[in-house]
């Protein structure tokens, strides 16, 4: 079995330690969690490092806790944040827990009967009856102002990061943190907790607590936070960020945001977010270097990422429909697209409305380019073009000036594609 700390250690997964973590699971089967904030019903890939971290932690035979920040949650943490979280309803909590969960089990263990199995746990299920009182007497009297003061995440919001300062609330955050840890120490022996390089300071809080309440000592381990090489933010997009869902991120565009990471950033990826070896990423880097036009590295990080957190169906599918725009002998693919992957395809070709009911009575082909759309600036253009064999509708070449395209040409009921030469697309939508 692998060295959990030897493994992360050259993904370049670690970012700080804390002395003795890797003495103790060295020593035996440790169990150790994760924070998870559940505000959506999905993870997206901000989430993957530590979901990732969770996996390797188990595959190396210790035992994974998530927690899912149903308390927590609820209020905000100052470690980069300029606004407190909304308040969720139980309902919503656990519907996104449920959610979440299920995602989890792709990378995670839960079912089986090994010891060393998943568990999911909730930190609402224990705050949600604590009252202040108890909290102030039990858990506040441990950690001294100053202690929780000299913090960077504080610091950083008194020194005027946020608009609004630092609420009483956000400031008992790493407290309520630093709970969690005790909790999970006295009810599981968890010994561990992981989290990114911006949650250092609530982490070591949670340490100190269950150091000064309980006089035992345990371990931290944090990851570095995902950078992009040109400096822009990991996982972001124009759209926003890139869920685990496809109900909020298609499988195809999935595919695409690793397909279109940088050459600096795919080999990086390929060591954070899969499970390949040092010799298969070594091997790929060579072969990349050799002939980079081939975007061996991305290719590979875009397989091993769709079908992980998809499946191998929507893997062949993306790279199918990754294919249309480039490909002359389509149409079949392209009629078979779902609404939704059709349109992340064309996402920024030129878009024009139509009647539905002109359609289905038929438009002289010249008409759709030039005068109910503007596919061309002119009947004449388009007339030339066409007899040139250089417009296709839908994929297939039309050569004849006079034809008539009625709504047999719509793709899933209600649109038309239509290529100009070879590079200009336009999506013709009949309502």
């Amino acid at each position: 079995m692998k060295d959990f700390i030897e493994e992360l250690k050259w993904r370049g997964m670690i970012h700080t330690m804390m002395p003795g973590t890797e003495e103790q699971l060295r020593k035996e089967m440790t169990t150790a969690y994760l924070g998870i904030d559940p505000t959506a019903d999905s993870l997206h890939i901000g989430h993957l490092c530590g979901v990732m971290i969770l996996r390797h932690f188990q595959r190396c035979g210790h035992k994974p806790l998530a927690l899912i920040g149903g308390a927590t949650g609820m209020i905000g943490d100052p470690s980069g944040k300029s606004q407190e979280r909304n308040l969720l309803d139980d309902k919503t909590l656990r519907h996104n827990q449920e959610a979440i969960k299920q995602q989890l089990k792709k990378f995670l263990d839960f079912d089986s009967d090994a010891p060393n199995r998943a568990e999911l746990v909730n930190n609402y299920d224990w705050m949600k009856d604590v009252t202040f009182l108890e909290f102030a007497r039990e858990i506040g009297k441990h950690i001294t102002v100053n202690y929780m003061m000299a913090k960077d995440s504080v610091q950083k919001r008194l020194n005027g990061e946020a608009r609004d300062g630092l609420s009483f609330t956000e400031f008992t955050y790493q407290l309520l943190q630093g709970f969690d840890f005790l909790h999970l120490f006295e009810e599981k022996n968890c010994k561990l907790q992981l989290g990114g390089s911006d949650q250092w300071g609530n982490i070591t809080t949670g340490a100190e607590l269950v150091r000064r309440k309980l006089g035992k000592e345990v371990f931290a381990l944090t990851c570095p936070l995902i950078t992009k090489a040109d400096g822009g933010k990991f996982g972001k997009t124009e759209s926003g960020n890139i869920w685990l869902d496809p109900r909020y991120t298609s499988p195809y565009k999935f595919y695409q945001f690793w397909l279109n990471v940088s050459d600096a950033d795919a080999e990086k990826y390929l060591k954070i977010f899969t499970f390949l070896t040092k010799e298969e990423i070594e091997e790929l880097a060579a072969e990349h270097a050799q002939n980079p036009g081939a975007r061996p590295l991305q290719k590979r990080l875009a397989k091993e990422l769709t079908v992980m957190v998809h499946s191998e169906k929507d893997y062949e599918a993306a790279v199918e429909a990754s294919q249309i725009l480039f490909s002359n002998s389509a149409a079949e693919a392209l009629h078979q697209l779902d609404e939704r992957t059709l349109l992340d395809i064309f996402e920024g070709v030129p878009r024009f409305t139509i009647s539905r009911a002109e359609l289905e009575a038929g438009i002289p082909l010249l008409d759709l380019l030039a005068v109910k759309t503007a596919v061309f600036p002119s009947k004449g253009e388009a007339r030339k073009m066409v007899q040139g064999g250089g417009v296709s509708i839908d994929k297939e070449k039309v050569t004849d000036p006079a034809a008539v395209i009625g709504a047999d040409a719509l793709l899933g009921g209600k649109y038309i594609h239509v290529q100009r030469g070879k590079k200009n697309h336009f999506l013709i939508i009949a309502e």
